[in-house]
């Protein structure tokens, strides 16, 4: 059976293989393998891509988020607004801190962060509030952030949305953002990695030190920290790769603009609800997610699984219906939004090599899925 990936890993890596094995045998001759040059150009050039001072290339997307935090002045016992609709690593990065996750539901249209929802979470304890840019658009920060009291931050979660947009602002310009470098994004290391972002040179000191056990230099430990460091062989992959993010960014859009005609007819027949952008946003669709509307979503997953079609699920449950954080006290009916989102969204295959003939291909089979 021919497979249609979720998103096709071998694909991208035939498209940089020339790139990346080269830029291999630099670290090689170098023994470059934490920091180094490489991670040193790769952080410069992310930094120009994003239209930010600063990149601090770090291990992975959920320390890049617990380091974002950790500089903006979270610590034990704080409380950290976070979407009930996100990644768990969202939550795990302020559980790990020590502060507390306190949820807020997502808008019924986007899934993004309702700003209202936010505010309305937002106590005495409060330190920060981490929109998260989910499937390739950024959620409103720059209202939110004027409308937060003195003293509770905003940090943003763009794991999702490297080279997005919103009202011509980039994630982490004027405040702080994590994102993730894991295989599957847009721009994807071969392993883990991740960065934080920002305009703020005290803040990316701060990230750096913290998350190289403390200090800038060997052996000079200036506050407590950890190891979190961006190795140069991922710097590597993500040197080629993001030389071609942009036309990939591109690929994504007309591909998505393919599937929303190709699923008009059954979202005029209402049985499913396409995606939607908010004002202002230059989406650069990480996820293609749609919504059903009166079918077994897990039922369709399972026969799009069946035909070779790599459907997915972003996500099965919203963080306070999972076992991990029962002990916030939350019950089904507290974020509406939320869980009907988690009960009826899917993601089809988009990547930037997906073809009009494997959409076609997709939808067929996803209709026949959805039935009479």
């Amino acid at each position: 059976m021919n497979q249609i990936p979720l998103v096709d890993l071998k694909a991208a890596h035939e498209e940089v293989a020339d790139d990346v094995r080269a830029g291999f045998e630099r670290v090689l001759a170098r023994t470059a393998f934490i920091g180094g040059e490489e991670v040193r150009q790769f952080e410069r050039e992310y930094a120009d891509f994003g239209g930010v001072a600063h990149c601090v290339g770090v291990a992975n997307g959920t320390d890049a988020v617990e380091l974002a935090l950790r500089a903006s002045g979270v610590g034990p016992g704080d409380e950290v607004v976070v979407p009930a609709n996100t990644f768990i690593a969202t939550a795990g990065a302020v559980a790990r801190i020590g502060a507390r996750p306190v949820l807020a539901d997502c808008l019924p249209d986007t899934y993004l962060l309702d700003p209202q929802a936010a505010l309305d979470a937002v106590g005495p304890a409060t330190r920060a509030v981490v929109p998260v840019h989910l499937y390739g658009q950024l959620a409103e920060v720059t209202e939110l952030a004027a409308r937060l009291p003195d003293g509770v931050r905003v940090v943003e979660d763009a794991a999702q949305c490297q080279g997005a947009t919103r009202d011509g602002r980039t994630p982490g310009s004027g405040g702080i953002a994590a994102t993730s470098f894991y295989p599957g994004k847009n721009l994807g290391a071969y392993g883990d990695a991740g960065a934080v972002l920002t305009d703020d040179e005290e803040l990316a000191g701060l990230v750096r030190a913290i998350a190289n056990h403390g200090g800038v230099a060997k052996y000079r430990h200036d506050v407590p920290g950890f190891n979190s460091r961006l190795d140069g062989l991922q710097a590597v992959v993500l040197r080629a790769k993001l030389a071609r993010l942009a036309a990939g960014n591109a690929a994504r859009r007309a591909a998505a603009a393919r599937y929303d005609a190709l699923l008009a007819d059954l979202a005029t027949a209402g049985r499913v609800v396409l995606p939607t952008a908010a004002a202002g946003n230059v989406h650069v669709w990480h996820l293609y997610v749609v919504q059903v509307a009166d079918a077994d979503r897990d039922d369709i997953v399972g026969k799009l699984n069946a035909e070779g079609i790599g459907a997915g699920v972003h996500y099965p449950a919203p963080v306070h219906l999972t076992p991990a954080y029962r002990h916030l006290g939350h019950v089904r009916g507290d974020f509406p939004n939320a869980e009907k989102a988690a009960d009826r969204i899917l993601s089809l295959p988009l990547y930037p090599q997906i073809t009009p003939d494997q959409q076609q291909r997709v939808v067929d089979a996803f209709t026949d899925a959805l039935g009479s």
